[in-house]
């Protein structure tokens, strides 16, 4: 197999030694896609076990997207400082404990507290995951092993709803943390044992200030965009709080990189245009993914009725299109300008949008199948390809802020998305007619077309830089 043969030349681990180190790496991936997919269906059954009202649960998932959120640009800085391999084990070990303290929780706060520990640990592995991908494997592989781990978090995606309700219905909720601890212990051992050791460490000194105040702007994002999507209508003295204080810590920690000797983000990295327009290109498309997310159960359960098992179903061929093309889009990306392959991928993920947006009052499921296929065929190719070209474009010693970035751009344009139809589906429930929820439903998903329409022009003006001009970046 081509990912663990080895070429003159090739950087990142021997052959053979790639497989178990990504092993490592796949298995703590996959752990993090599965908590985070299984937990939100099982918060009704918590609601009833915990003795507390469905709306409080949602904290549950609250608080580990926020300790994600509010940590994920310090653990970018502190892996170059302390080392990959060492963070890697400090986050799966934390991750690993916290899934049983979330399992014996035997009240609400207590299940929140060990879930934004768990996130703690989550957001040491999920920061520098790419980047040590990018460690394990050489420059050429890089978009081919993206392509797979795409197609890993797909696949994930795909089938933890079913697992989940597998053991919901045999067991209880604290099972879906219990899974964790065995995939957790092998995880913990292949890491100790194969991860690559870093051999030049940042021996500045950590940037305090740029931590705290990255914090605080992160976490007023992830705050702010909750409220707004909140099911108990739009709270605007909060929202106004806490988009001031957005603004404030986030103009702050700009003057603080511009002028710290070690910062914690060095904005240097993103003088590299093509490493900036990906990154606005990511943005733009999870806030279009995130618009979707929220818009087609409404659309689904609402509107035509149907229940929330069937509405899970009909979001089955959107992973399923990227499980069929990821892998390929990556591989394709080593070889060919992953510009032209990402900005393909979002014309068609626009066009999928497109048509979703075009059905009728009433649709059947076929109808609905097939468009979410497209989204889904696009979004993939769209995905991988766009990776490596923000992994590409930073000198190695930078690949943690590179994947940091990467992230953090993941996490804020889903929850930017989720925010913007909040505001839009916000009265949708006060209008008795049909017709009027679909118009607002179908104004949703075409803001999210537009979205992806912008990010493929960004996407698209990447293009006319010189090809060989990436290709001297990734030797450095």
């Amino acid at each position: 197999m081509t990912l663990f043969s080895n070429q003159p030349g090739d950087d990142g681990l021997p052959g053979q030694a790639r497989f178990l180190a990504m092993l490592a790496v796949m298995l703590t991936t996959t752990m993090n896609v599965f908590d985070g997919a299984m937990v939100n269906i099982a918060l009704p059954q918590m609601a009833n076990a915990l003795h507390v009202s469905v709306s409080d649960t949602v904290w549950v998932v609250n608080s580990y997207l926020l300790s994600v959120a509010m940590s994920l640009a310090v653990f970018s800085a502190l892996a170059v400082r302390i080392g990959y391999r060492k963070q890697f084990l400090f986050g799966l070990i934390v991750f690993t404990l916290s899934s049983a303290g979330c399992a014996l929780s035997t009240s609400l706060p207590m299940l929140v507290v060990m879930r934004f520990i768990q996130g703690i640990g989550g957001s040491a592995t999920l920061s520098i995951a790419p980047a040590l991908l990018r460690r394990i494997f050489p420059s050429r592989l890089l978009g081919q092993i993206l392509g797979i781990n795409a197609l890993l978090v797909a696949s994930c995606t795909a089938i933890a709803p079913l697992i989940s309700g597998s053991i919901l219905v045999t067991l209880s909720w604290s099972w879906l943390f219990v899974i964790n601890l065995p995939l957790g212990v092998a995880a913990i051992f292949l890491s100790k044992q194969f991860l690559p050791k870093s051999s030049l460490l940042n021996t500045g000194s950590f940037d305090k200030t740029g931590a705290v105040l990255s914090a605080i702007m992160l976490g007023a994002v992830i705050l702010c965009a909750n409220a707004f999507s909140g099911q108990n209508g739009i709270d605007t003295s909060a929202e106004f709080v806490y988009i001031v204080l957005a603004l404030a810590s986030g103009v702050g920690f700009v003057y603080r990189q511009r002028r710290a000797t070690s910062p914690l983000m060095p904005l240097s990295i993103f003088a590299n245009i093509r490493f900036s327009l990906s990154a606005s290109t990511s943005l733009v498309s999870f806030i279009a993914q995130g618009m979707t997310f929220i818009a087609l159960p409404f659309l689904f359960e609402s509107i035509y009725g149907y229940s929330s098992f069937i509405s899970a179903l009909l979001f089955l061929p959107w992973p399923v299109g990227i499980i069929l093309i990821a892998p390929f889009a990556g591989k394709l990306s080593d070889r060919k300008n992953p510009a032209v392959i990402s900005s393909l991928g979002l014309l068609i993920f626009a066009s999928g949008l497109a048509l979703l947006s075009t059905l009728g009052e009433q649709a059947n499921l076929v109808s609905i199948v097939w468009r979410s296929f497209i989204c889904g065929i696009g979004f993939g190719m769209f995905q991988s390809p766009n990776n490596r070209e923000m992994m590409a474009n930073v000198i190695h010693e930078h690949s943690s802020y590179a994947s940091g970035v990467l992230a953090i751009m993941r996490t804020f344009g889903q929850c930017l998305g989720t925010a913007f139809i909040g505001i839009i589906l916000s009265n949708i429930s006060s209008f008795d007619d049909v017709a009027t929820r679909f118009a607002v439903v179908r104004v949703g998903l075409l803001i999210a077309t537009i979205a992806v329409i912008v990010a493929m022009l960004v996407s698209a003006s990447r293009i006319e830089f010189k090809w060989r001009k990436r290709a001297s970046t990734e030797q450095v």
